[in-house]
């Protein structure tokens, strides 16, 4: 951890990053590092992971040029491959659909239709995530606040109606192998996605195969 980091917080850990709650320009703020691979020729490590700490931050900050709620962007230090952002207070959609409140019609059709537009701006401007579950989706704590996008650690920008498929197909996983019983819910994203996307229809056709060969993969293993 470099020592520009004062009094940092590890809250998370992955396969790829760590993530940090520390004190930033007066306010709080995630601290993003990734990992460098010690396999990889230390030239060439340092080279890629500083071109997936750029692409991660250019797709953050896509997004928010286009009013897609995601953290802002503060800093981006690539010497050390970190990414200074807005820490959001909040909790995530998984975190949501076991409480009382979220297992409501109500609620679910109210989050469905959030989470349905913002991934179809976010592919109106070609942004894939990479990683889509209800852990990357936080609901701000304001009262009505809207639901955020997190995690563009595997995010890469694509005109690709397959890839755009594939990131609503690792979602559809996420929540039935997370949240039984959302199948309603899911169909409502898919509904306001379809409402928002500007290629939509393409997609969600493109989404049917996608299934299929998820089930064939499925059987075969």
């Amino acid at each position: 951890m470099t020592a520009m980091i004062h009094n940092a917080q590890l809250i998370k850990q992955g396969a790829e990053a760590k993530v940090y709650l520390a004190p930033f320009c007066q306010r709080q703020a995630i601290i993003k590092e990734r990992f460098t691979k010690a396999y990889r020729h230390p030239t060439l490590d340092k080279k890629l992971t500083s071109r997936r700490v750029v692409q991660e931050a250019r797709c953050l900050s896509r997004c928010q040029k286009a009013r897609i709620d995601t953290p802002t962007v503060y800093m981006v230090d690539t010497e050390n491959y970190l990414i200074y952002m807005e820490y959001i207070e909040g909790y995530s959609v998984r975190e949501y659909l076991v409480t009382p409140e979220g297992q409501s019609e109500e609620a679910q059709t109210k989050v469905a239709k959030e989470i349905g537009r913002a991934l179809g701006l976010m592919h109106n401007i070609d942004v894939v995530h990479g990683d889509l579950t209800t852990s990357n989706l936080l609901m701000r704590n304001e009262t009505g606040g809207s639901v955020v996008l997190i995690d563009f650690g595997l995010s890469y920008v694509s005109q690709l109606i397959e890839d755009k498929a594939v990131d609503l197909y690792v979602l559809e996983r996420a929540f039935s192998s997370t949240h039984p019983n959302t199948e309603v819910m899911f169909e409502q994203i898919l509904r306001a996605y379809g409402e928002s996307g500007k290629a939509s229809k393409q997609i969600l056709k493109k989404l049917e195969d996608v299934r299929m060969r998820g089930r064939k993969r499925s059987m075969l293993g």
